[in-house]
């Protein structure tokens, strides 16, 4: 396990960064490989379909889900950073209990919801077979999604970047064996690409699993000793629901604007798909470097460290700022030979392209949200950054598709992501610079104590 209460602090972040960053490449696959499979072997039709409404349906759903085993990760990294063991035990068996169920359940729910909700959200007639079965056999398989994402979020939280990374490697491998042979070879279409991620993702849940009993020291998961401790779920769901309402307030935005994107044609919905999975490399990154932030920020909350918290939010704040910088210009130069790995369509890429140039130069604004906003999580002040993504997100968003531009062109639809994103920015970070002089003098009084 990784302490990250001392040692060089970009020196710590970077070599805990990298790997999530390529854990994330290799999670992403899972799905871009089933675009890029479907999309050259089965058409832009079916493109259109594991993409579009049932992505963004399938969004909400792990978003929602994250955003509690963000909480999770919160409370393990403060406990491992205060060697409380006998609390580190019960939030690694709460954590996977409450994941088990919630998984079986809202996959059993979601199975039956998927229809209704692709119809609400106007998918196109001719699309709507093929992406009700995809997402139905994605939810079939939530649990073990589930079951992957929270355990490895726990080893990362004491500082275990390595192996979660190791085990998705392994999966990813398989996911892109199993497309090919489904798709392509055997000609199943959008199930066959479902069937593969879903296998792949049940092989991924049983490593973390196995990994989680025998090879962590510090903790050891007993399947038998599953069980909900409710004061320490109070503590999770504490973190965990303000930071899953404030991810899907993204997800609910994003179907909203799917909708509207959804009467521009097969060809801006297929384009939408292309770009999302181009625009995950940008993701990816920020995700990464939040995850680094919200553990080192965590850790050493826990072990009342407030100077070492300062300077790392700064030092990360930074990376991800040049970072943004650099993917956008990547977007730039080489974005047509991006979106050409997804589909030969020409009308289709000049599509992406339009997107991308509207959106990629405000990924460094977000940035500066997405770190602050991590930093107060794992402080466990949750509540502005849900609020902030509720108004700057999702009310901003709804009102711009629904009484601005119902009607709008795509750069009219396009232009309310780098507004919204503007919005959250300026309410979370000026929370951060209002609050976070306050808590981490609370924090250094409180070590004073000890």
């Amino acid at each position: 396990m990784n302490s990250m209460t001392k040692g060089t602090i970009w020196k710590q972040i970077l070599l805990f960064f990298f790997p999530i960053l390529i854990g994330a490449f290799f999670q992403q696959l899972y799905n871009t490989v089933d675009a890029v499979v479907v999309g050259r072997f089965a058409g832009k039709e079916a493109l259109a379909s594991v993409g579009g409404s049932s992505g963004q349906i399938l969004n909400f759903i792990f978003s929602f889900f994250m955003g509690l085993a963000a909480g999770a990760s919160v409370i393990v990294a403060q406990c491992f950073g205060a060697k409380d063991r006998r609390s580190l035990d019960e939030a690694l068996h709460t954590t996977y209990a409450f994941g088990l169920a919630g998984g079986i359940v809202l996959g059993i729910v979601g199975v039956f919801l998927t229809r209704p909700l692709l119809v609400l959200l106007q998918t196109p007639q001719e699309l709507l077979d093929d992406s009700v079965l995809y997402v139905r056999v994605l939810l079939a398989g939530l649990a073990f999604t589930l079951l992957y994402n929270m355990g490895s979020g726990i080893l990362r939280a004491v500082g275990d970047s390595q192996r979660p990374l190791k085990v998705l490697i392994a999966c990813c491998v398989l996911n892109i064996v199993l497309d090919v042979l489904f798709v392509a070879v055997f000609h199943m279409g959008v199930l066959g690409a479902a069937i593969a991620t879903d296998i792949s993702q049940a092989f991924s849940a049983f490593l973390i699993t196995r990994l989680l009993m025998n090879k962590v020291p510090e903790m050891s998961l007993d399947l038998r000793r599953l069980r909900i401790n409710p004061r320490m779920l109070h503590r999770i769901l504490t973190i965990g629901v303000p930071t899953a309402l404030a991810g899907s307030m993204f997800s609910i935005s994003n179907m909203i604007l799917q909708t509207a994107i959804n009467h521009m044609g097969i060809d801006t919905v297929a384009a939408w798909t292309a770009f999302g999975k181009v625009d995950a490399l940008w993701w990816m990154i920020n995700q990464a470097f939040s995850t680094a932030v919200t553990t080192f920020v965590g850790q050493n909350y826990g072990a009342n460290l407030p100077d070492r918290i300062r300077r790392g939010v700064r030092e990360v704040l930074c990376m991800e700022i040049v970072s943004a910088a650099c993917i956008t210009m990547v977007f730039w130069i080489f974005g047509p030979v991006l979106l050409g790995m997804f589909t030969s369509d020409p009308e289709v890429v000049t599509i992406g392209m339009q997107v991308a140039r509207i959106l990629t130069p405000f990924y460094a604004v977000f940035a500066i949200s997405e770190i602050t906003g991590a930093a107060l999580r794992a402080e466990g002040h949750v509540l502005a950054c849900t609020i902030s993504n509720l108004v700057g997100i999702c009310v901003y968003r709804i009102i711009w598709v629904t009484f601005v531009y119902p009607h709008g062109t795509l750069r009219q639809i396009m232009i309310c992501y780098p507004v919204s994103w503007t919005l959250i920015t300026i309410f979370t970070a000026g929370y951060y610079l209002f609050m976070q002089g306050r808590i981490l003098a609370r924090l250094s009084a409180a070590g004073e104590h000890i």
